[in-house]
């Protein structure tokens, strides 16, 4: 969502909306989104134009006055290898009150996980506007970014970057055959077997034949000049080998329709958990066989996490999904962590040192370390009459016992004015880790 002007419902509107507002998910997000026109970063542009100059991949020179990030809340972030790769959102803008400003859509910044450095680029390529709400996953080296909200509505793009490549360019994927998805942002996916399988969202209603339901939201009626936005429980298959998008047939037990929920692939099953359907943050969580297409509600065992929308759902392991923060139906940001056990179907409270950080509409990714990085989000109740508390803080959480040499690591470095005069007999790549996180910041999680 892009900006949040005054007060329009979560899911609705054209300008970033607030708190009164009903509509889907920006948690009500959906028309956060669509709030601002005249103040986000897009350029002015519309969304045909295009603009296909190429950079190189370098320091943006502002870097030197800026070290990290602008705090922001529903923006995208990957990890490749040990660097975490974040893109778009929104902030707020200095002296226009409640407006809140997209992130200049050629900015990207990464995050070393050994070092704990930030670095910003410049990216070039064909995307075409600033965007929050989009969906990004890896795959191979290659980030994928799917549909989203930007000052004027809705899209259905998708646009892939090779981060290995030795300048970042985004290019709009275009040749694809079969009938893609609708327009819309807070969706989630599941990767598998080369192909990035989407789910739900909130956003214009489908044109065509798409499997599933949509459900209007009557209150974006009410904002837009059209017939108006809802929540869907679409499944949509892209298949990256023959470049095609399908529906799969799928059996069980359909979850609802929602947006601002959060996705997990454990091996060949897609995990989701919670998400928000009308005035509802709900705590369900399903499964979907991605060989078969069969869904699976889980009865899971009491005491669980409540209902919630906009918060974080990662996988750590072959067997554990690491659950934090998020809104709940009573419009409270949540601080509280959770661990989703796949083999014994439980949940399980995670202790952490953050519980003073409570966020919704961040994102998490999983370290080489066992650590979950949270970056960015808003600490308050996005949709309220106040100021929206946007972050660029980075929260780390050491949910995996951390690797003998990792241990190994961090004495070598507490001791290193003892031990650094043996360290050339290393092997060269554990050399490198170590001058690489002497060089940087201490990043050991809670």
């Amino acid at each position: 969502m892009a900006e949040r002007v005054e007060e329009m419902d979560e899911d609705g509107g054209g300008q970033p909306a607030r708190e009164d507002d009903n509509n889907s998910d920006r948690d009500d997000d959906d028309d956060d989104d669509d709030r601002l026109m005249a103040w986000m970063v897009n350029n002015g542009m519309d969304e045909d134009e295009e603009d296909d100059e190429v950079e190189e991949l370098s320091a943006d020179p502002e870097a030197l006055e800026m070290d990290t990030p602008a705090e922001r809340s529903g923006h995208i972030a990957v990890v490749d290898r040990n660097i975490m790769y974040v893109w778009g959102g929104y902030k707020n803008a200095q002296n226009h009150g409640f407006f809140d400003l997209y992130l200049p859509r050629s900015e990207i910044w990464t995050y070393d996980m050994e070092s704990g450095v930030w670095m910003k680029h410049i990216a070039g390529g064909n995307l075409c506007t600033s965007m929050s709400g989009s969906c990004g996953v890896c795959l191979d080296g290659v980030l994928y970014l799917f549909g989203g909200h930007h000052a004027r509505g809705n899209t259905n793009r998708i646009y892939h970057m090779h981060l290995r490549a030795r300048s970042l360019v985004w290019e709009e994927m275009r040749d694809l055959k079969g009938l893609p998805p609708s327009s819309k942002d807070k969706l989630g996916c599941w990767v598998h077997n080369n192909r990035l399988v989407f789910f739900g969202g909130y956003g214009c209603a489908p044109q065509g034949a798409h499997r599933g339901t949509f459900e209007y939201d009557e209150s974006s009626s009410l904002v837009w000049d059209s017939m108006g936005r809802g929540w869907n429980n679409h499944i949509h298959v892209l298949d990256l080998e023959t470049s095609t998008w399908s529906q799969p047939i799928t059996q069980g037990n359909t979850p609802s329709p929602r947006a601002a929920h959060a996705c997990a692939t454990v091996g060949n099953r897609g995990y989701v958990f919670g998400g928000r359907f009308k005035n509802y943050r709900l705590n369900d969580l399903y499964y979907i066989d991605l060989d078969t297409w069969d869904w699976h509600e889980m009865s899971v065992p009491q005491p669980g996490p409540v209902g919630r929308s906009w918060h974080s759902f990662t996988p750590v392991s072959s067997d554990l999904i690491f659950l934090f923060g998020g809104f709940t139906t009573e419009r409270e940001t949540l601080s509280d962590a959770w661990l989703y056990c796949v083999s014994k179907n439980e949940w399980k409270p995670f202790k952490h040192s953050h519980t003073e950080s409570p966020r919704l509409w961040h994102t998490a990714c999983s370290g080489p370390d066992g650590e979950v990085f949270v970056f960015g989000g808003c600490a308050n109740n996005l949709l309220s009459h106040q100021i929206a508390a946007h972050s660029n803080e980075l929260l780390i959480f050491n949910v995996q016992p951390k690797s003998l040499v990792r241990f190994c690591m961090e004495t070598a470095l507490q001791h290193r004015e003892r031990l650094s005069c043996y360290w050339d007999c290393l092997p060269k790549h554990l050399l490198h880790s170590l001058k690489q996180r002497m060089s940087g910041v201490n990043t050991l999680g809670s």
